[in-house]
């Protein structure tokens, strides 16, 4: 059964200086329900640096999930060249087993490295609190609200310990606070464990917000359109008018804004 943490089979660093994910040239496809062949990804060239976040952001259906699969290595691309460092991928659901307390589900990726099970419940009781989550360790899923389910989710693909982490719209589902909420906790959360980061989101605002650089890609087949670097100090406000900036340039990309007149 898929948990999230199906991790990619390739070990090799990216071989780039400074690079944790290098996506060279890529295109890939699908067949849907009748058989025929669709393309998802066409040319897509991007990467991410060590301990850098980067966002993908595209409209419906443009093969942001597909990308993600790509990097983690459950899919081979059709075309070019995929080099990244050991990954995990959370998913957009949070997949959590509902038999499990919340404890055993953070620790659900070290018992499947064959941890014992004292020191996978130890290791991952030792960041409840960090995370937000002390007093729930016993608590299983249907007890626990959105976002608290999101961050045992987070923390058991943290607790895989691969250097990238696939982020698949992890607060997509969130109401608009709790997403605010969990943005927050997120930078917070990477500050005391650092690892690169690709986040596929829909939210051009949360993209802004978090990422030290924005990949926009357009409409299926899903191609880079723009690669907007964020230079940005941290925590940032969403007022700011060099982010208000950029979140504009990401939206022209997307073809959903319009420049701003002399």
């Amino acid at each position: 059964m898929f948990t999230g943490l199906e991790l990619s089979p390739r070990s090799p660093e990216a071989n780039r200086p400074g690079r944790s994910v290098s996506v060279i040239g890529v295109r890939s496809s699908y067949r849907d329900r009748s058989g025929a062949s669709l393309q998802a990804l066409t040319g897509v060239s991007l990467h991410a640096n060590h301990g850098e976040l980067l966002a993908v952001v595209g409209p419906s259906g443009c093969g942001k999930t597909t990308l993600l699969e790509l990097i983690c290595g459950l899919q081979s691309p059709d075309a070019g060249t995929i080099e990244c460092a050991p990954a995990a991928l959370m998913p957009q659901r949070d997949l959590l087993l509902p038999w499990l307390s919340a404890l055993d589900n953070a620790a659900l990726a070290l018992r499947i490295a064959h941890r014992p099970r004292a020191e996978a419940r130890a290791r991952a009781a030792g960041l409840f609190a960090e995370l937000g989550l002390e007093g729930f360790e016993q608590a299983h899923p249907h007890e626990l609200s959105g976002g608290m389910r999101q961050r045992v989710a987070f923390l058991r693909t943290l607790l895989s310990g691969k250097p990238v982490l696939c982020l698949d719209e992890p607060f997509g589902a969130l109401d608009a606070i709790t997403r605010t909420e969990m943005q927050g906790w997120l930078g917070r959360a990477l500050e005391r464990e650092p690892r690169t980061v690709v986040l596929v989101t829909h939210d051009v605002e949360e993209a802004v917000v978090l990422a030290d650089r924005v990949a926009v890609l357009s409409a299926r087949p899903g191609r880079v359109r723009a690669d907007l670097e964020v230079d940005l100090p941290r925590p940032r406000s969403r007022t700011d008018p060099e982010l208000i900036a950029l979140r504009e340039q990401a939206l022209i990309a997307l073809g959903l804004g319009a420049p701003c007149s002399a």
